[in-house]
């Protein structure tokens, strides 16, 4: 049987995997499913909304690379892309810094200050 190599595009707060969980919470490496993991270090302050919206994005990125080969540079890619779009969202003021974050790192400009 042929295993996978686990493929993935990490960024600040953006994750993609070439797999999926098992009952375990393991990954396993696919080539048929995408893992799509938003701001792991929880910087950000969500609304299911916006979080809608970058699935939403997601789904658009993929639905656009189909019929591309699975690589590391296409997944990068999507990631990338998707990072700003988060950016995007940010300085539109869809989502927030989490200002009680672990680490505030304010990677994407410094947070808005309403006066």
């Amino acid at each position: 049987m042929d295993n996978p190599t686990l493929l993935k595009s990490t960024t600040r707060h953006i994750r993609i995997f070439a797999a999926e969980m098992d009952s375990d919470g393991e990954l396993v490496p696919s080539n048929q499913v995408l893992t799509l993991d938003i701001d792991p270090d929880n910087e950000f302050v969500w609304n299911e909304d916006v979080l809608l919206l970058v699935y939403r994005k997601f789904d658009e990125l993929v639905e656009a690379s189909s019929g591309q080969d699975l690589t590391d540079y296409n997944l990068r890619r999507v990631g990338s892309d998707l990072e700003h779009f988060v950016r995007s969202l940010l300085q539109k003021g869809e989502i927030s810094y989490n200002l009680n974050a672990r680490v505030a790192n304010y990677s994407m400009g410094l947070p808005r200050v309403e006066g």
